[in-house]
């Protein structure tokens, strides 16, 4: 399950024009992420390391079980073809990825899809939600971790960086100087991987802390 790019889809979703926030490439780059990150917390891809046969700064692909997840399976055959920098996958995988996840949490019935009133040759759609009881959980969490300096679950920890490093809060929060300096400092502690330490973790953890890491410098 594409946990952190679904979310990451829902938050984007504006319920009042029922639009996707953030412009379209930050858009692609932020749902690339995510894919890559769930990819990561599955432990199926993770940064080259020293001794690996690949050069350094590369997302490599693991030996790890095939899933039927229509959204991070494409991408990580693209890595198990070969290894890429960290702005190449984002790049690769962020082409079509806005599709594949809102089609697929359309025909979850998350969201239904609505033709939007346009002149432009190509259709343009909107997503309202029709479950909510995700993206409340989802929000819930995020702003818990933010304002609360609760612990993050790692989804919301991931989304927090993808976000943080893409500045893209700014789509899910409306707040006062004094409230994004609070955001700031607390997204940026969560970004650097300081989450890790703040309950018990595993493996699975601190891959995607790593990963999340690396892919941070993609986002900008």
């Amino acid at each position: 399950m594409a946990q952190i790019a679904e979310d990451l889809f829902l938050l984007l979703v504006d319920n009042a024009t029922t639009q996707l926030a953030l412009e379209r490439n930050r858009r692609e780059k932020v749902l690339a992420a995510g894919v890559l990150l769930d990819l990561a917390w599955a432990c199926r891809i993770r940064p080259s390391s020293p001794g690996d046969a690949v050069d350094q700064g590369r997302l490599v692909a693991l030996q790890a079980g095939v899933t039927s997840d229509p959204i991070v399976e494409p991408a990580f055959a693209l890595l198990h073809e070969r290894p890429l920098t960290p702005a190449r996958a984002v790049a690769k995988v962020g082409k079509g990825v806005e599709a594949a996840v809102a089609r697929h949490l359309e025909r979850r019935g998350d969201i239904s899809r609505v033709r939007m009133p346009s002149t432009r040759v190509n259709p343009r759609y909107g997503w309202p939600l029709v479950r909510r009881d995700r993206v409340t959980a989802a929000r819930t969490d995020l702003l818990s971790a933010l304002f609360d300096r609760r612990p993050p679950t790692p989804p919301t920890a991931a989304i927090v960086t993808v976000l943080h490093a893409a500045d893209g809060l700014g789509a899910l929060l409306s707040l006062n100087d004094r409230g994004w300096r609070w955001v700031h400092t607390r997204a940026t502690e969560i970004a650097s991987g300081s989450w890790v330490d703040e309950y018990p973790t595993s493996l699975a953890e601190v891959n995607l802390a790593v990963t999340a890491s690396a892919l941070r410098s993609a986002l900008t």
